[in-house]
């Protein structure tokens, strides 16, 4: 039986691939596609050079409801078991920190044990996503270019180019990045770029009832996430990991950190 043109393409990679410093140069050669794609055409009134976005998770606002963890998984055709953005719950003790996210956090969460109630001396949700990292790690071990930065500055995934080697997977430091189990190559939070590109907001932002996530263009100065990042009491994860994250949190305690 014939296979498909796709999977075609994984085997004749993965023979370049066991061809160690010429391959390497024949990979770089497929870079240029993926950019390509994302460069043609552009939908109308959307200007990339115009915009610098960021998004902002306030966590003091979060109650843990997994509206967004739904509204992702509809909006994204997200496969079920698998999560684009979840969220975790935290409850901080004496004697250590408790962390857990059954489904993703997207049925929301049942009430602490009592026995850790008693023992928790603070406890909150922390929803995650990708960060989109100015400095990708997963964008710099991508062999073949499909992992790649748009000229918003956001990272994307062209799964016609991606060859499932789960490379960026293992590189990325914040574990947001996962095998789609029905397509066979790597998935991630876009943070909707098909709405922005429409002027929307994306799926998750639209959905929280507290106002938790925001998401906007910091050269607008009338965009609250400019006031966010201008007052510049924010926080992002991993610092010391220095990619330049673009999620900003607010209120983010240090165990998180």
């Amino acid at each position: 039986m014939k296979q498909p043109e796709t999977n075609g393409r994984r085997v004749f990679l993965s023979k370049l691939l066991g061809g160690g410093v010429a391959a390497a140069g024949a990979l770089m050669g497929l870079r240029a596609p993926a950019l390509a794609k994302v460069l043609e055409g552009p939908d109308e009134g959307f200007d990339p050079g115009e915009h610098d976005y960021v998004f902002v998770v306030d966590i003091q606002k979060c109650i843990g409801c997994g509206n967004c963890v739904r509204a992702c998984g509809i909006e994204n055709n997200v496969p079920e078991g698998q999560f684009r953005t979840w969220i975790e719950r935290y409850v901080v003790t004496h004697e250590g920190v408790h962390v857990d996210s059954p489904e993703g956090g997207m049925n929301g969460f049942e009430a602490i044990d009592p026995a850790l109630r008693e023992q928790a001396i603070n406890a909150f949700f922390v929803p995650k996503l990708c960060n989109h990292c100015a400095e990708a790690p997963c964008v710099q071990v991508c062999p073949v270019g499909a992992t790649f930065t748009s000229p918003e500055g956001f990272v994307l995934v062209d799964p016609e180019h991606c060859i499932g080697c789960g490379y960026c997977i293992q590189a990325c430091p914040y574990g947001v990045r996962f095998m789609n189990k029905e397509r066979r190559v790597a998935d991630k939070c876009t943070w909707c770029y098909h709405r922005i590109r429409r002027g929307q907001q994306p799926a998750c932002v639209t959905v929280c009832p507290t106002g938790s996530r925001s998401f906007g263009d910091t050269r607008d100065e009338n965009d609250p996430v400019a006031q966010i990042l201008k007052d510049d009491q924010w926080d992002v994860l991993k610092p010391g990991m220095h990619t330049q994250c673009q999620v900003l949190y607010v209120g983010l305690p240090r165990v998180v950190v």
